[in-house]
Protein backbone atom coordinates (compact mmCIF):
# COMPACT_ATOMS: atom_id res chain seq x y z
CA UNK A 1 0.00 0.00 0.00
CA UNK A 2 1.42 3.37 -1.28
CA UNK A 3 0.86 5.89 1.61
CA UNK A 4 1.35 9.87 0.53
CA UNK A 5 2.82 12.17 3.11
CA UNK A 6 0.46 13.07 5.95
CA UNK A 7 -1.12 10.07 5.63
CA UNK A 8 -2.50 8.58 9.25
CA UNK A 9 -1.15 6.07 10.72
CA UNK A 10 -2.20 3.05 13.43
CA UNK A 11 -0.43 4.56 16.67
CA UNK A 12 1.47 0.88 16.77
CA UNK A 13 3.49 2.42 14.06
CA UNK A 14 4.73 5.47 16.21
CA UNK A 15 8.48 6.29 16.22
CA UNK A 16 9.25 4.14 13.01
CA UNK A 17 11.16 5.87 10.20
CA UNK A 18 9.41 8.11 7.99
CA UNK A 19 6.73 9.05 10.30
CA UNK A 20 6.21 11.83 12.62
CA UNK A 21 3.34 11.65 15.36
CA UNK A 22 1.35 14.81 17.11
CA UNK A 23 -1.30 15.34 19.56
CA UNK A 24 -3.92 13.88 16.97
CA UNK A 25 -2.00 10.84 16.27
CA UNK A 26 0.82 9.30 14.10
CA UNK A 27 1.01 10.36 10.40
CA UNK A 28 3.28 9.12 7.19
CA UNK A 29 6.24 12.33 6.60
CA UNK A 30 7.26 11.14 3.09
CA UNK A 31 5.82 8.89 0.19
CA UNK A 32 5.89 5.43 1.36
CA UNK A 33 5.04 1.87 1.27
CA UNK A 34 3.37 0.07 4.45
CA UNK A 35 4.78 -3.19 4.40
CA UNK A 36 3.94 -6.11 6.92
CA UNK A 37 3.87 -3.36 9.83
CA UNK A 38 6.23 -1.28 8.74
CA UNK A 39 7.09 1.78 6.78
CA UNK A 40 9.80 1.57 4.18
CA UNK A 41 9.98 5.45 2.80
CA UNK A 42 10.57 5.69 -1.08
CA UNK A 43 11.74 9.63 -0.91
CA UNK A 44 12.79 12.25 1.35
CA UNK A 45 15.67 14.80 2.22
CA UNK A 46 17.99 13.61 5.04
CA UNK A 47 17.14 15.74 8.36
CA UNK A 48 20.32 15.63 10.84
CA UNK A 49 19.63 13.12 14.03
CA UNK A 50 21.80 13.03 17.14
CA UNK A 51 24.26 9.62 17.31
CA UNK A 52 24.45 9.11 13.20
CA UNK A 53 27.93 8.84 11.53
CA UNK A 54 27.70 11.04 8.28
CA UNK A 55 29.94 11.50 5.54
CA UNK A 56 30.67 15.11 4.71
CA UNK A 57 32.35 17.60 2.35
CA UNK A 58 34.37 20.24 3.68
CA UNK A 59 32.83 23.57 1.96
CA UNK A 60 34.03 26.70 4.23
CA UNK A 61 36.65 27.48 7.04
CA UNK A 62 35.37 29.39 9.51
CA UNK A 63 37.19 31.10 12.41
CA UNK A 64 36.11 28.77 14.89
CA UNK A 65 36.27 25.82 12.47
CA UNK A 66 34.66 24.44 9.20
CA UNK A 67 31.43 24.40 7.87
CA UNK A 68 30.46 20.54 6.55
CA UNK A 69 28.05 19.90 3.54
CA UNK A 70 25.97 16.60 4.89
CA UNK A 71 23.38 16.15 1.21
CA UNK A 72 21.25 17.75 2.84
CA UNK A 73 19.32 21.44 3.09
CA UNK A 74 20.84 21.38 6.49
CA UNK A 75 24.15 22.38 7.38
CA UNK A 76 26.76 20.50 9.58
CA UNK A 77 29.87 22.60 12.00
CA UNK A 78 32.97 21.22 13.18
CA UNK A 79 34.73 23.03 15.87
CA UNK A 80 38.39 22.83 15.36
CA UNK A 81 38.74 21.70 19.21
CA UNK A 82 37.64 18.33 17.84
CA UNK A 83 39.92 18.46 14.70
CA UNK A 84 43.10 16.07 14.86
CA UNK A 85 44.58 17.73 11.79
CA UNK A 86 43.95 20.47 9.31
CA UNK A 87 40.88 19.83 6.82
CA UNK A 88 40.67 21.80 3.57
CA UNK A 89 37.60 22.63 1.38
CA UNK A 90 36.62 19.49 -0.65
CA UNK A 91 37.87 16.99 2.19
CA UNK A 92 35.54 14.36 2.41
CA UNK A 93 35.65 12.99 6.18
CA UNK A 94 33.12 10.88 7.88
CA UNK A 95 31.43 12.11 11.14
CA UNK A 96 29.60 11.79 14.50
CA UNK A 97 26.49 14.25 15.12
CA UNK A 98 26.67 15.24 18.80
CA UNK A 99 23.73 18.01 18.80
CA UNK A 100 21.50 19.66 16.45
CA UNK A 101 19.89 23.08 16.69
CA UNK A 102 16.02 24.16 16.43
CA UNK A 103 16.66 25.08 12.85
CA UNK A 104 18.25 21.78 11.97
CA UNK A 105 21.75 22.67 12.03
CA UNK A 106 24.46 19.88 13.30
CA UNK A 107 27.29 19.95 15.41
CA UNK A 108 29.72 17.55 14.37
CA UNK A 109 32.74 15.54 16.21
CA UNK A 110 35.12 12.17 15.75
CA UNK A 111 36.31 13.85 12.58
CA UNK A 112 37.71 10.96 9.77
CA UNK A 113 39.73 11.81 6.58
CA UNK A 114 38.31 9.59 3.75
CA UNK A 115 41.44 9.68 1.27
CA UNK A 116 41.03 8.71 -2.28
CA UNK A 117 38.30 5.92 -3.10
CA UNK A 118 34.90 6.77 -5.00
CA UNK A 119 32.10 8.67 -3.27
CA UNK A 120 28.45 8.27 -4.77
CA UNK A 121 25.10 9.93 -3.11
CA UNK A 122 22.22 8.25 -2.76
CA UNK A 123 18.49 8.96 -1.26
CA UNK A 124 19.37 8.67 2.47
CA UNK A 125 16.12 7.00 3.07
CA UNK A 126 17.76 4.13 0.68
CA UNK A 127 20.32 3.69 3.55
CA UNK A 128 18.36 1.06 5.45
CA UNK A 129 18.14 -1.46 2.71
CA UNK A 130 21.41 -0.56 1.73
CA UNK A 131 23.03 -1.74 5.45
CA UNK A 132 20.26 -4.55 6.09
CA UNK A 133 19.59 -6.37 8.85
CA UNK A 134 21.97 -6.76 10.88
CA UNK A 135 24.31 -5.34 8.31
CA UNK A 136 23.92 -8.24 6.54
CA UNK A 137 23.31 -6.71 2.71
CA UNK A 138 26.44 -4.46 3.33
CA UNK A 139 28.38 -7.38 4.43
CA UNK A 140 27.47 -9.60 1.23
CA UNK A 141 28.14 -6.57 -1.29
CA UNK A 142 31.83 -6.22 0.83
CA UNK A 143 32.31 -9.88 0.74
CA UNK A 144 31.69 -10.60 -3.25
CA UNK A 145 34.06 -7.26 -4.31
CA UNK A 146 36.40 -7.04 -1.91
CA UNK A 147 35.25 -3.21 -1.27
CA UNK A 148 35.98 -1.47 1.55
CA UNK A 149 32.49 0.30 1.88
CA UNK A 150 31.53 2.99 4.53
CA UNK A 151 27.97 4.28 4.47
CA UNK A 152 26.39 7.74 6.25
CA UNK A 153 22.96 7.74 7.37
CA UNK A 154 22.64 10.64 4.98
CA UNK A 155 22.79 9.08 2.02
CA UNK A 156 26.62 9.06 1.26
CA UNK A 157 28.57 6.16 0.58
CA UNK A 158 32.37 6.12 0.16
CA UNK A 159 33.84 2.99 -1.54
CA UNK A 160 37.74 2.30 -2.06
CA UNK A 161 39.49 -0.82 -3.60
CA UNK A 162 38.30 -4.38 -4.70
CA UNK A 163 35.82 -4.16 -7.61
CA UNK A 164 34.18 -0.78 -6.90
CA UNK A 165 31.96 -0.75 -10.07
CA UNK A 166 30.26 -3.92 -9.33
CA UNK A 167 29.63 -2.33 -5.92
CA UNK A 168 28.21 0.68 -7.00
CA UNK A 169 25.89 -1.08 -9.74
CA UNK A 170 24.65 -3.11 -6.36
CA UNK A 171 24.15 -0.34 -4.66
CA UNK A 172 22.14 1.47 -7.24
CA UNK A 173 20.18 -1.51 -7.80
CA UNK A 174 19.32 -1.42 -4.24
CA UNK A 175 18.11 1.91 -4.38
CA UNK A 176 15.89 1.49 -7.26
CA UNK A 177 14.61 -2.16 -6.14
CA UNK A 178 14.30 -1.27 -2.26
CA UNK A 179 10.43 -1.55 -2.13
CA UNK A 180 10.16 -4.93 -3.77
CA UNK A 181 10.21 -8.42 -2.43
CA UNK A 182 13.29 -10.83 -2.83
CA UNK A 183 15.71 -8.51 -2.96
CA UNK A 184 18.33 -9.96 -1.37
CA UNK A 185 18.34 -13.10 -3.95
CA UNK A 186 18.44 -11.17 -6.97
CA UNK A 187 21.29 -8.77 -5.53
CA UNK A 188 23.39 -11.99 -4.81
CA UNK A 189 22.25 -12.95 -8.55
CA UNK A 190 23.58 -9.75 -9.57
CA UNK A 191 26.91 -9.98 -7.41
CA UNK A 192 27.61 -13.39 -8.64
CA UNK A 193 27.22 -12.19 -12.17
CA UNK A 194 30.19 -9.99 -12.05
CA UNK A 195 29.90 -7.95 -15.30
CA UNK A 196 30.94 -4.43 -13.65
CA UNK A 197 30.67 -2.90 -17.60
CA UNK A 198 26.73 -3.28 -17.49
CA UNK A 199 26.38 0.23 -15.78
CA UNK A 200 23.11 0.45 -13.21
CA UNK A 201 21.54 3.84 -13.17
Amino acid sequence: MILLPGAKLDDSLKGMYGTYTDKSGTYASTISLLKQDRIVPLKGTYVPIVGDVVIGVVTDEKIFGYEVNLNSPYTGIVSNKVCREQLYLGDVVSFKIISVDEVKAASLAEPRKLYGGELIEVESVKIPRIIGKNASMLNTIREKTKSDIFVGKNGRVYLKNGNTTLAINTINFICKESHTSGLTDRVIALLNSEKPEEKIN
